[in-house]
């Protein structure tokens, strides 16, 4: 009984092995310059197909003397290596710059952008890239279903937009991609292999209909006798509004349906309500993972990955605790950040 005994595919394993001890000798780099080391080509099954009817025509050319047989036989077999010549060179020379992705939700279709940079005076056409597949069981129409197809002009640049949809939450570097062309026969497949040294941080995916926001703190040496907030999800420190007000006080989703049953009349009876400085300062509105609920780890970080995208919109002070972690109330775009990252890397 051999070692491969028990693999169901042993050819499927042996080529999954050699693609990751090939892969484990390319370098971790944002910026690649495609050359003849790193340019690779062998022939399609069209192109196998055509050098067997190449070989089909000559056995006949010779057997019956036709000379318009040999002519048609080595016409298509200059116009193939012809095509094999300018399908390496649409590669060779190109460069590829990958751009730093944005943060992403698990779960979400991450986008980034590369720009393949053309120096030479004459385009290059069909040029693809897709995120390379590492699973030996794909097949050949399912490995080309997501590829981004695109023209370089002449001494110029092209953006193409590649889409990986990660599962987890963290920080992971960008899967490895592939560039490749079959321009402009068909008959030659020529591709690269590239391992992008960047990575992006994985955001936990949102609830999607979560609970409102747990209640407001009295700060610390506040005035403790002031009532408790109820559990509405919002400072129930307001009042009406009042002329001068600035409008990033205003709690909209409490006026709303104020506004809807009085209509815009502007002033203290406009319906418009805004949270009271000094009833607010009273109070601190944590986001703490101990009252996410009785869930399993990783939803209890959707839960407060969806309160701090609820809180950021109503324009809230929030801070985060976990459980080596504690985030001082703030609000604002930079803050909304850092807290997604500590809950993507906790």
């Amino acid at each position: 009984m051999t070692a491969f005994a028990f693999i169901p595919n042993p050819v499927a394993f042996i080529r999954a092995r050699m693609q990751a001890w090939w892969l484990a000798k390319s370098p971790f780099t944002d910026f690649v310059t495609l050359t003849q080391r790193n340019v690779y080509i062998l022939p399609t099954r069209p192109g196998l197909m055509l050098a067997l009817t190449l070989l089909v025509l000559l056995i006949a050319s010779i057997n019956y003397q036709l000379n318009l047989g040999y002519l048609l036989t080595f016409l298509l077999a200059g116009a193939a290596l012809v095509g094999m010549h300018v399908s390496h060179g649409t590669l060779r020379g190109l460069a590829l710059n990958l751009e730093a992705p944005p943060p992403h939700y698990a779960g979400a279709a991450a986008v980034f952008d590369v720009k393949l940079t053309n120096t030479r005076r004459s385009a290059r056409h069909g040029i693809g890239l897709s995120v390379l597949s590492h699973q030996a069981g794909d097949t050949e129409e399912n490995k080309h279903r997501h590829w981004a197809w695109t023209d370089v002009p002449a001494q110029g640049s092209s953006v193409v937009q590649v889409a990986f949809t990660p599962a987890r939450r963290g920080l992971h570097r960008l899967p490895t991609l592939t560039a490749e062309t079959r321009f402009p026969l068909g008959t030659f497949r020529v591709w690269t292999v590239w391992r992008p040294a960047a990575q992006v941080v994985i955001y936990p995916t949102p609830e999607i209909n979560p609970p409102p926001l747990p209640p407001a703190e009295p700060r610390s040496g506040g005035a403790a006798a002031a009532a408790r907030p109820q559990n509405s999800g919002e400072f129930d420190g307001i009042r009406a509004y009042r002329r001068g007000d600035p409008m990033k006080r205003v709690v909209w989703k409490k006026a709303v349906n104020a506004l809807n049953a009085s209509g815009p009349r502007g002033g203290q009876d406009s319906g418009l309500v805004v949270r009271d400085s000094q009833q607010a300062q009273r109070y601190e509105l944590w986001l703490d993972l101990t009252q996410a609920g009785p869930l399993a780890a990783e939803q209890k970080l959707s839960r407060l990955c969806a309160w701090i995208l609820q809180a950021d919109r109503l324009g809230l002070d929030y801070g985060l605790r976990l459980a080596a972690l504690e985030i001082t109330p703030d609000s604002g775009e930079t803050h909304k950040r850092h807290c997604l990252e500590a809950l993507a890397l906790c």
